[in-house]
């Protein structure tokens, strides 16, 4: 759903195709998960200050500090190459996956500044202003400031935000809480790599994924701290496989999931059997591979899993009201994702 366009005699059909300026999009122009491992191993002496509830060392969504009063501090940041061709779309989308962040470790966001990065001698300045518009809307709505920020003249146009927010130290979400026997929940469908994939390629829009990207992760996240719920983090970039597999390696158990019980959006299944695949999901899948168990299934199934998502839902261990349960955690046995 395309929103307020302050360009003045553009239109969809003659505006230029933002994703054409990237050389990937969204979530799937991460680096690689192993490259990117590799790159931030030993850079912690191994000792952290106590009040640094959670910092590098299994790779969650934010960092958290505690500070005086009760609370702590949750930051982070995130931007990427767009992953789709409306700005206001591109903004909204953009603001929503920096902020699912916060929710990912139990936070509120609380203030926000844009990452700007922009070809001005390419693109015009009046279009990033509606991909700024869009993140402010979706900032709005989810009761976050938005003040200031940083640009750069840059031959890719990028997106995204530095986010603070507060949370209960006592009440977080933590990639390295998970334990035998708690049921694996998903509160948003996969697919919109695929589907955003197919978007970049053809240029055919797909409402339900730019639904489900621009979905704010804030009652999922609320409802699984109300729920007693530890442990949790988002799907993003590594897909559901490379997420899962950095949560059982946090704690050291085996994650076991049920193929058939994960949802997906319309058109995703369609999209990989026509060849719709990301590099960024490819890469997701060769970084599980030596952990992973099939267990039979085939490349479409397997693939959707790896599928590299943007602004997805909250990979939760225990239950949330409303999403689907897709799996469970069982004591490690040696492999730490199993497919059934």
């Amino acid at each position: 759903m395309a929103g307020p366009d302050t360009l003045q005699g553009t239109s969809h059909t003659d505006r230029p195709r933002l994703t054409g300026y990237a050389h990937g999009g969204g979530c799937a122009c991460k680096i690689p998960p192993g490259e990117l491992e590799a790159v931030v191993a030993g850079l912690l002496s191994g000792d952290r200050p106590g009040d640094l509830l959670i910092g590098l060392d299994d790779g969650d969504d934010a960092a958290v500090v505690r500070v005086e009063g009760g609370r702590a501090i949750v930051a982070t940041a995130d931007f990427f190459t767009p992953v789709v061709d409306d700005p206001y779309d591109w903004g909204r989308i953009a603001a929503a996956n920096a902020l699912s962040d916060v929710y990912a470790v139990g936070g509120d966001p609380l203030v926000a500044v844009n990452l700007l990065c922009w070809p001005r001698d390419v693109l015009p300045m009046e279009l990033a202003k509606v991909v700024l518009r869009g993140g402010l809307d979706v900032a709005r709505a989810a009761g976050c400031h938005v003040a200031g920020g940083h640009s750069v003249d840059d031959p890719e146009p990028k997106y995204g935000m530095a986010v603070t927010g507060l949370a209960d130290p006592a009440r977080l979400l933590r990639i390295d809480a998970g334990r035998p026997g708690l049921p694996l929940s998903l509160t948003k469908p996969l697919g919109v790599g695929v589907l955003n994939t197919r978007h970049k390629a053809t240029g055919v829009v797909f409402p339900q994924a730019v639904e489900a990207m621009t979905t704010l992760n804030r009652d999922a996240s609320k409802a699984a701290l109300a729920a007693g719920v530890e442990c949790a983090t988002d799907v993003t970039g590594f897909g559901l496989l490379g997420h899962l597999y950095k949560l059982a390696r946090a704690s050291r158990v085996t994650a076991v999931v049920d193929a058939a019980a994960v949802p997906y959006l319309e058109g995703a299944r369609q999209a990989v059997r026509d060849g719709y695949v990301s590099g960024g999901t490819r890469r997701n899948l060769a970084w599980v591979e030596p952990h992973l168990d099939r267990g039979g299934l085939d490349e479409e199934d397997v693939l959707l899993l790896a599928d590299a998502q943007t602004s997805g839902g909250l990979l939760v261990a225990g239950e949330v009201p409303g999403a689907p349960v897709v799996g469970e955690l069982t004591a490690f046995d040696g492999t730490a994702v199993r497919l059934r």
